[in-house]
């Protein structure tokens, strides 16, 4: 892997696909948000909203989108964070999650983010801004 450092604009940080969703993915999100709204959990209520089915929380969507970011802990942090919710995640769904760099700037880059499910077809868009890390050594 390499750094941040070498990426050039227009390049993309290496694609990330998630396991299919599952019931369980959506509980434990519920019990972490403390988000409890039936519809991510429970098919009869989902229905009764006129969804097909439960759906994933678009914060548990919008939070995958960090995992991007992860391997480059050491280089610097996530500085703000920006999404549009585009489409619903169901279960089973595979979502594939991307970054392009747009900009790079001396203590800053920003990026194009999406999530992408199965089909293509966005569920997540929006943009990241992360910041450098700057590391000086003692002397």
């Amino acid at each position: 892997m390499t750094g941040l450092k070498d990426l050039q604009v227009g390049e993309s940080l290496e694609e990330i696909t998630l396991p299919p969703v599952s019931r369980l993915d959506l509980i434990k999100y519920a019990g972490a948000s403390g988000d409890y709204n039936p519809i991510h959990t429970i098919d009869e209520e989902a229905e009764k909203a006129g969804l097909p089915g439960i759906i994933a929380h678009g914060m548990w969507t919008m939070g995958n989108l960090a995992k991007l970011f992860t391997p480059y802990f050491e280089e610097g942090f996530i500085q703000d964070y920006s999404i549009r919710f585009k489409g619903m995640v169901f279960l089973n769904d595979v979502i594939t999650l991307h970054a392009v760099l747009d900009e790079q700037g001396e203590e800053e880059l920003n990026f194009s983010v999406r999530a992408a499910n199965q089909d293509g077809r966005d569920v997540i868009k929006g943009s990241v801004v992360f910041c450098k890390r700057f590391i000086t050594a003692a002397t």
